[in-house]
């Protein structure tokens, strides 16, 4: 293998995550904290950087010992590592920001059993070498906090008429206070999904 073919293999490991298979708006997975702790971009990012934190840790460890990890336990192995590096990051959080704790709440302790990190143990991580494995981790974190944040930016606009805690519209806007309702969550998504399906049907009649 020549190395302009492991460098372009090693991008599409790394974009993977990030487009053609992004957690929220393409496989649609992690939506338990993706719909409930989205009301800011704040929440939002921090989950996202939280998870791809996990995300990335878990699989290079899983990697590294997935030829010394039995058959019979390794799912339980799987979860051990990951709940690890998830107390780790839930000790980090509350030493940062108890504000963001706070408002993450126990979907900080969900992360151990959030399918997207789970299944890219399972499907890739244990399959890989370290290098490949933390890549597309890497990217699949990112894919995870760019939905996150997508959905987050727009509830905490319309439903505060501020971004990141900034207002942006002063006092005379009237916030749409059903977006920092759990309906909103799924407006807003809803929507996101109708935006991509809608993209991805206007490039197919371009191409044909």
């Amino acid at each position: 293998m020549t190395a302009s073919t492991k460098q372009i293999t090693n991008m599409e490991q790394l974009l993977e995550g990030i487009w053609k298979q992004n957690p929220v708006f393409v496989m649609t997975l992690g939506m338990c904290p993706t719909l409930a702790v989205t009301v800011s971009g704040f929440n939002a990012l921090g989950m996202g950087v939280a998870t791809a934190f996990v995300l990335v840790c878990s699989a290079g460890l899983i990697s590294l010992l997935r030829n010394f990890i039995p058959k019979e336990v390794r799912i339980a192995t799987y979860i051990v590592i990951i709940a690890t590096f998830v107390t780790l990051v839930d000790y980090i959080i509350q030493a940062v920001s108890l504000a963001l704790y706070d408002a993450l709440g126990a979907f900080i302790q969900l992360i151990v059993v959030n399918c997207i990190i789970l299944g890219r143990a399972e499907a890739h991580a244990a399959k890989n070498p370290p290098l490949p494995a933390v890549l597309n981790a890497f990217g699949m974190g990112i894919g995870f906090t760019i939905g996150l944040l997508a959905l987050g930016c727009v509830r905490e606009i319309l439903g505060a008429g501020k971004l990141f805690g900034v207002s942006l519209f002063g006092a005379s806007f009237q916030p749409w206070v059903v977006m920092v309702l759990p309906p909103g969550g799924f407006f807003v998504l809803g929507g996101w999904l109708l935006l991509f399906a809608w993209w991805a049907k206007r490039k197919e009649s371009n191409h044909g």
